[in-house]
């Protein structure tokens, strides 16, 4: 499923536990786990055995998916970045960040958008807006709102 920006802001308000910084109280790593790994193989095999598969630990992020240049044919790297959050995922073109919603569905090559987006929903995972995430965290967590945090960190970063 591909959220808009109004589901992505219900995502990001409605997984916003202060007590629960790293992953939500119901998460169950072996499953988070197993599926990234499934969807780093189904990429991977989609890209050539190309991919780079990067889990993390110590992050509200469970970890990083990158389609090296050669692989793409968009002719840019790709990232793919799974939240331990509400099965939330980013699409990222260059790195994340770089470029904002349109600008990257601009530069994405419609073929490696098909093979992600449907890897992504064949596993239930959400493709959240990433414009969101870079806005000021205002959520809540007090440490973060007291100090420049973007959303971005909040699920897709060390925090």
């Amino acid at each position: 499923m591909r959220a808009d920006e109004a589901q992505t802001w219900q995502l990001l308000r409605a997984y916003d536990d202060p007590d629960h910084l790293e992953f939500p109280a119901d998460y169950r790593h072996d499953r988070v786990s197993a599926r990234f790994n499934r969807l780093a193989e189904r990429l991977n095999a989609a890209f050539g055995g190309q991919c780079i598969a990067d889990p993390t630990q110590d992050a509200s992020f469970h970890g990083m998916i990158t389609i090296p240049v050669l692989a793409s044919e968009t002719g840019r790297q790709l990232h793919v970045v799974i939240s331990n959050f509400g099965d939330m995922a980013v699409l990222a073109v260059d790195s994340p960040g770089e470029w904002d919603d349109q600008e990257t569905a601009d530069l994405l090559h419609p073929g490696d958008a098909d093979v992600i987006h449907r890897a992504l929903d064949e596993l239930g995972y959400t493709l959240i807006r990433a414009g969101p995430l870079w806005q000021r965290y205002d959520g809540a967590v007090t440490y973060l709102r007291e100090r420049p945090a973007a959303w971005w960190l909040r699920y897709f970063d060390y925090i």
